[in-house]
């Protein structure tokens, strides 16, 4: 809007809240203020909990007839994005004039919203004042009052329903224009799921694309939502008589057999003759203005049949399934040279990311792989050097030596030139040493390969060249590893899987071996980045924790082959260490409730990774007070230059744990570690001999706190974020906001049971990778 149309005559100043997805997605506060809009754009979104303080930004005032506002910014203009009218209402200053409260930068008012109600307050971050071109920082803080939430004060953002149109966002982007979809994904699994709610269909070699059409305009975006319209110029031709409607496919090249190519695929896109591709549809996600995605998987592929049978054009197919046994489709796959099957749940909705409602069963290792290298003879191609992330870290494992006719190495070699880097970006014992034959990548290209399967050592076998793949961020390429069938219902992964190994979850309720696998399955993920590439103890309860417990470290006989070991310099047996979500699957199997990984780098055991400070209250200390040391460290590591953070250790302690970065060769090994984790240590004991002391001893710890700093050595471990423990209650160890380590804390409400829901509401830790620091650096500073 530009503002020329006068805005609804109201005795009461308005207010609304613009929820918008721009470069990221952010909320609109917009205030009434002398005829215009006094607007800030708050990053995370308003929250009803006092305790939480929300970056506001301060941004240009905007007319009065924004605020009726909703639809698609064109991507090109300023703020290009979707927005929604996420709340309105009116509003008032409380207790001053609104004037007032933007000059002294403390801004009390009172909302009546359709979401939003209550005491608010501004407040303008101390020294930031307004500078030409600067950005004026606030904070947007609930007071408290009714309308406050003491936990999960941003559940409500949840709500993806307009308070104007009720349309969520992606209605309002496939109304207004082409709004990217994340896509639904397959989980990899060593055979297809058996049962009548399954169908199959044929997996498709090729890019996964959405095609978007909207008023007789179609628009192509791939897997990550790049726009690809201009590389499938046919294919948006053809679509663009269909009506309004989103479609999930796959554009694919086929061979004179009439079988899905991607090399010829990739020739294809090379030489700019992409007119016989075929866009081969498989869901429906919208037509017209319905919403498809909630309705069963065999609905929306029986609309979306008869659409395009209706519609009739060859570059338009739609993918048939089968209702017969999926092994049975698998085995025909195979026979025929594809690539293999997807199997899908009939009944399911179309939900976007990662889930167990579909499953791709494969017939022949393939892999997408982060090239990093390449070796030359002559000027000739002869191999590439290719690794995958892991941690953060790309990984080496191997050469791909086949698979380059003349044809695909004169279109691959230029990019590699233009990719060409001075040093190894691998990491790893197995990286590759310099050779006058290699030239090092930019680890920015990634490439499909087909591959004989893995070594004992994790290096790939007899793997071919199969082309490029420019739809996916080199940083998200990591080991698929098939789960079994089953996985799709993990009660088929454990044995008696109705075993309580927690008697009470605090309600009286008994918590079972199968929501053990359960809770790992949903919490994995995340525990990845705090346990992947680290040794792991695990402490078993194959009875439950009434029964014997015990501590173990290395592997025994009959491990899942999903859980990977390591040898240790100077240890006899190998260690386990989890690398993967579906490890924890074996995990539960044996009743493994407690982890404890190493504190090293992932993949450097020899180097230390974090300092963990353990608060451990003696007889007699209530918990406010292991806050309140909590703080104290939090404040002690900050002037050291060191980033703290906390979480409970799942009895009745606090952790406070800091991330090192990866030191120099020469650098901090962990017996410095230790001591200087044991200096801190004194140091607060010094301070405060009343409240904290670093000796053991039971008759020292009387009404003081128990700064344990052991836990910083080669050998020692901690409980994992996230890990249960072995307590009463399922309690576990759960990473906190430092805005939730406060007065009142309560470590027992997190458990197995309640943990899952909240960390979804919780920015706890996000930026823990960002926060590593050179343990060097604080060494010299204490």
């Amino acid at each position: 809007p530009s503002g020329g149309r006068p805005a609804p005559d109201n005795e009461r100043l308005r207010f609304v809240i613009q929820k918008h997805a721009a470069k990221r997605l952010h909320y609109d506060l917009r205030l009434e203020v002398d005829g215009v809009f006094k607007s800030w754009a708050v990053t995370r979104g308003p929250s009803l909990d006092p305790a939480d303080k929300r970056l506001a930004v301060e941004v240009e005032d905007h007319p009065l007839d924004y605020g009726e506002f909703e639809g698609t910014i064109p991507k090109s203009e300023y703020g290009g994005g979707t927005v929604q009218l996420w709340d309105r209402g009116y509003w008032r200053p409380d207790g001053m004039t609104a004037e007032a409260g933007l000059r002294s930068g403390d801004l009390k008012f009172v909302l009546d919203g359709e979401r939003l109600r209550g005491r608010w307050m501004l407040v303008r971050m101390k020294r930031d004042r307004r500078a030409a071109g600067k950005r004026v920082n606030w904070l947007l803080i609930k007071h408290r009052d009714e309308a406050a939430v003491e936990t999960g004060g941003d559940a409500i953002l949840a709500e993806d329903r307009s308070v104007a149109s009720g349309r969520s966002m992606a209605v309002i982007a496939a109304r207004t224009g082409s709004a990217f979809i994340e896509p639904q994904l397959c989980r990899a699994v060593d055979r297809p799921p058996t049962g009548d709610q399954w169908v199959h269909e044929i997996k498709f070699d090729g890019y996964r694309v959405q095609v978007h059409v909207n008023g007789g305009k179609a628009v192509l975006l791939t897997r990550k939502g790049l726009d690809w319209t201009g590389k499938f110029p046919a294919i948006a031709e053809a679509a663009r008589d269909l009506p309004d409607v989103i479609l999930d496919g796959e554009v694919v090249a086929l061979n004179k057999d009439g079988a899905p190519d991607f090399a010829a695929l990739q020739a294809a896109l090379s030489d700019k003759a992409t007119g016989d591709l075929i866009f081969f549809a498989f869901d429906l996600l919208f037509l017209r203005d319905a919403d498809q995605r909630s309705l069963p998987l065999a609905r929306r592929k029986a609309t979306l049949r008869t659409l395009l049978l209706e519609f009739q054009n060859d570059r338009l197919r739609y993918v048939e399934h089968f209702d017969s046994s999926g092994d049975a489709v698998l085995r025909s796959a195979c026979r025929m040279s594809l690539e293999g099957i997807v199997s899908k749940r009939r009944d399911a909705p179309y939900r976007s990311g990662r889930g167990d409602a579909w499953a791709k069963a494969k017939c022949r290792a393939d892999q997408e792989v982060v090239i990093g290298g390449w070796t030359s003879v002559s000027g000739d191609l002869r191999s590439l050097l290719v690794g995958m992330y892991r941690d953060g870290r790309l990984t080496y494992v191997g050469r791909v030596g086949t698979g380059f006719s003349r044809d695909v190495a004169e279109r691959v070699l230029p990019r590699l030139r233009a990719a060409a880097r001075k040093v190894s970006p691998f990491s790893g014992r197995a990286a590759p040493r310099r050779q006058s034959n290699i030239t090092w990548a930019q680890p920015d290209l990634v490439a499909e390969i087909a591959f004989a399967g893995w070594t004992g050592d994790g290096m790939m076998r007899h793997a071919s060249f199969k082309g490029l793949r420019d739809d996916k961020p080199a940083t998200e390429v990591g080991i698929e590893v098939p789960a079994p069938a089953d996985h799709t219902a993990p009660k088929g992964l454990i044995s008696h899987p109705e075993r309580p190994l927690w008697p009470d979850d605090g309600a009286g309720s008994p918590v079972t071996k199968l929501e053990l696998a359960r809770y790992y399955e949903d919490v994995g993920p995340w525990m990845m980045r705090h346990i992947a590439g680290r040794p792991c103890s695990i402490v078993r309860a194959p009875d439950g924790i009434a029964g014997e417990i015990f501590f173990q470290r290395h592997a025994m006989t009959g491990l899942s082959s999903l859980v990977d070991l390591l040898t240790i310099e100077g240890q006899r047996k190998p260690y386990i260490v989890i690398n993967r979500p579906e490890a924890l699957a074996a995990m539960a199997q044996v009743a493994a409730v407690e982890l404890h990984p190493w504190n090293c780098a992932a993949g450097f055991p020899e180097v230390p990774g974090r300092l963990i400070f353990d608060l451990d209250p003696g007889p007699g200390v209530a918990f406010d007070r292991v806050v309140e040391a909590a703080h104290d460290i939090r404040e002690r590591l900050k002037k050291l230059g060191l980033r703290g953070f906390c979480k409970t250790s799942g009895g009745k302690g606090l952790h406070v744990v800091t991330p090192l970065s990866k030191p120099e060769p020469d650098g901090p090994d962990w017996r410095a570690a230790k001591a200087f984790a044991k200096q801190v240590c004194e140091q607060m004991a010094k301070a405060r001999p009343d409240r904290y002391v670093i000796t053991m001893a039971k008759a020292a710890r009387e009404g003081r706190i128990f700064l344990d700093y052991l836990r910083n050595d080669r050998l020692a471990t901690a409980v994992a974020p996230l890990s249960p423990r072995a307590r009463p209650g399922a309690t576990v160890s759960m990473p906190l906001a430092w805005s939730a380590v406060r007065a009142g804390l309560d470590p027992s409400c997190y458990t197995v049971r309640t943990v899952p829901g909240l960390l979804r509401g919780t920015s706890a830790w996000r930026d823990y990778a960002a926060a590593e620091r050179p343990l060097a650096e604080a060494m010299k500073r204490i």
